[in-house]
């Protein structure tokens, strides 16, 4: 038993040092109204890495205070936060978020 615990422990220990996930800083707005993303209807968050625009699983626009504010709502500004996550069928799979301007 003691043996299938450790072989278990180790496997889940492999798996999760070699994720892809690094921190980075990126641009973060709505898809819709900041980036021009099309693919999904509604405002959702987004990030933009070197260009590239993706819709982002693990935190949602409101998360940050009121979408629609006028001058710190993702539907009106982008933002520059460090993120920690990665690019996984297309969508940006988050899982840090710290917002670099006021």
């Amino acid at each position: 038993m003691k043996y299938i615990y450790f072989i278990s422990i180790f496997f889940l220990f492999v798996a999760c040092s070699n994720s892809k996930a690094k921190k980075q800083i990126v641009e973060l707005s709505c898809g819709q109204c900041q980036f021009d993303m099309k693919s999904q209807k509604g405002c959702d968050l987004a990030v933009r890495i070197d260009g590239k625009s993706y819709f982002v699983d693990g935190a949602h626009i409101d998360d940050f205070g009121d979408a629609h504010d006028e001058g710190t709502g993702f539907c009106e500004v982008i933002r520059k936060a460090e993120v920690e996550g990665e690019v996984i069928n297309n969508r940006f799979k988050i899982s840090s978020v710290t917002l670099l301007d006021k």
